[in-house]
């Protein structure tokens, strides 16, 4: 059985680096450009760079899905990078294959907003998949970029699982009917996704969760089991959303990025944005052990739990990593 969380974006640093050992991460998919630029984005791939050859006995740069098992044979995490917005493409088709050969294996196609290619959860009408969105799509299935809509509006992502010949996916969400916040998911989008292969990491940012920081273990296992009945428990995995260490001026950043010169709360707090505690039993990746233990007890077998803890992520990274 693997462990692999299919979203993070922390403050990173060797003492998360040896946390991601002590709980067994044998994977983790890594934010590094929120609204970069392709330069920027770039300069991100480099300073990555640095940490793997600093830190190589305790992570290393994943590329396929042959990665995870290598790291965890030697002891390891392998980093997948991904992107939160199209924004390191640019208006250039041609830098999605640069990109991929860097080492991007995840984009977003929007992130809250409107973008060249899709509409954001954010926005107050959603057209769907733009004309560059459709060959981005197709740009993207031929290199084996993964599609990843989980800032996107309803109408554009299931337009995207459409669109797209290879399944897409939702990194980190949850289901919209067990706790209703802007970012989580409709069961018809769900729908979308899953029938066409594609895979949905469950989110434990508190802005997502019932009851925020105070959710319980037990109620968001209960809403995993509600999903694998309703969908396939095949379909499903861990993508925490865990921002460990982040400063709170980061949640501007994300919110804001360039593009505006007020301040965008988004979810959680109308006063001031911040980034809200994470519930007791899920405060960094220390505690992915406790998770797969709430797993069993909700009543999971254990092939269910070893591929909602990441054999299923493994599965999908085999299959939609590498170029058609």
């Amino acid at each position: 059985m693997f462990r692999i969380d299919n979203l993070q974006y922390a403050k990173w640093s060797e003492k998360i680096f040896r946390q991601l050992r002590e709980g067994g991460v044998d994977a983790v998919h890594v934010t590094i450009a929120y609204h970069e630029n392709f330069r920027e984005t770039v300069l991100n791939f480099a300073q990555w760079n640095r940490w793997f050859e600093q830190f190589p006995d305790l992570i290393c740069h994943g590329e396929w899905a042959s990665d995870v098992q290598k790291a965890h044979d030697t002891g390891r995490t392998a980093v997948f990078f991904g992107f939160q917005n199209p924004s390191p493409i640019e208006d250039d088709i041609g830098l999605v294959q640069v990109l991929h050969k860097l080492g991007a294996r995840f984009m977003q196609l929007s992130y809250n907003n409107q973008s060249l290619l899709a509409t954001g959860c954010y926005e107050a009408e959603d057209p769907g998949i733009t004309r560059m969105g459709r060959q981005v799509i197709k740009e993207m299935n031929r290199v084996g970029m993964v599609i990843d809509m989980s800032h996107s509006a309803d109408r554009s992502t299931i337009e995207a699982a459409d669109i797209s010949q290879r399944p897409i996916t939702i990194t980190h969400a949850n289901l919209h009917s067990w706790q209703p916040a802007l970012r989580n998911k409709r069961d018809a989008v769900v729908r979308a996704v899953v029938q066409n292969g594609g895979m949905m990491g469950f989110s434990l940012y508190p802005h997502h969760l019932r009851d925020k920081s105070a959710c319980t273990l037990h109620s968001f296992c209960e809403m995993v089991a509600r999903a694998a009945e309703q969908f396939g428990a095949q379909h499903f995995g861990i993508g925490s959303d865990l921002c460990q260490d982040q400063p709170d001026s980061v949640v501007e950043w994300m919110r804001v990025g360039r593009w505006t010169k007020e301040i965008d709360y988004g979810e959680g707090s109308a006063s001031a944005p911040g980034f809200p505690p994470m519930p007791d039993w899920f405060r960094d990746n220390r505690d992915f052990g406790t998770l797969e233990t709430g797993l069993r007890e909700i009543g999971f077998d254990a092939d269910e739990v070893a591929g909602l803890m990441g054999d299923n992520w493994h599965r999908f990274y085999a299959e939609n990593f590498t170029p058609t």
